[in-house]
């Protein structure tokens, strides 16, 4: 994906319209490591669901999408969602990996349709609406959907090593190592979907965590979400 990746997200788009209707409203949140992107966004399902129920909608519940991906995902695959768990945790096969496998195994299924898999089970999901998605790529996966909203988490390198090397019980240089690699891996898992140097899918909003509180950050996101008529 990537070379023709805004006719691709046209044309899925008008499919997707005249199957479904009116798609979304999605809320996606990438981050770098070390950032507190679930904390936010355990908060923001809550505060959506309120904003939602004060509007009289009683029956909408914003739900944070994040087990339900692998195992759907798993289920389409008819695999077993620890056989597909590498994909979650960044990793990939190697291609010598990949045709061994492939020999062993009659249900043996390719990285890249695991990947491809997701993708969709991450499309479907977002098309149904009133989901907030952490990472796995969503902002690619999603980003033509006009009921969309895209957020990025980021703070300097120094502040997430401390927290990290808190947080896990690392030394600093452990610590450092550790989210260049975890970073580096969550950025190739997204060129995936959205293939490399293309603009096409900046972020609508970034934040440095650093210098705004969560509670800062929810806050001007649920307003950039009524401006935005999600809610």
């Amino acid at each position: 994906m990537g070379l023709d990746l805004i006719k691709y997200m046209s044309d899925r788009l008008q499919e997707e319209r005249r199957a479904h209707g009116k798609l979304g409203p999605v809320l996606t949140i990438s981050r770098l490591y070390g950032c507190p992107a679930k904390k936010i966004a355990k908060i923001l399902i809550d505060e959506l669901t309120e904003k939602m129920l004060v509007k009289g909608y009683k029956n909408i519940q914003w739900k944070l999408i994040t087990k339900e991906i692998m195992s759907e995902s798993a289920r389409e695959l008819e695999m077993d969602p620890s056989k597909i768990k590498y994909i979650f945790d960044y990793e990939q096969k190697g291609l010598i990996d990949d045709i061994f496998s492939a020999h062993l195994n009659k249900y043996y299924k390719s990285d890249r349709k695991i990947r491809n898999t997701v993708g969709r089970v991450i499309r479907n999901i977002a098309c149904e609406g009133h989901a907030v998605i952490v990472g796995r790529g969503g902002v690619a996966i999603t980003r033509d959907i006009p009921l969309s909203l895209h957020v990025n988490l980021e703070a300097p390198l120094e502040w997430r090593v401390l927290r990290v090397s808190e947080k896990q019980c690392f030394s600093l240089e452990e610590a450092e190592k550790y989210i260049i690699d975890v970073d580096k891996k969550r950025k190739q898992f997204r060129e995936y979907f959205e293939g490399k140097n293309t603009d096409y899918t900046q972020f609508d909003l970034t934040f440095n965590c650093m210098t705004l509180s969560v509670d800062e950050i929810v806050r001007i996101i649920i307003k950039a979400c009524e401006i935005r008529k999600m809610i």
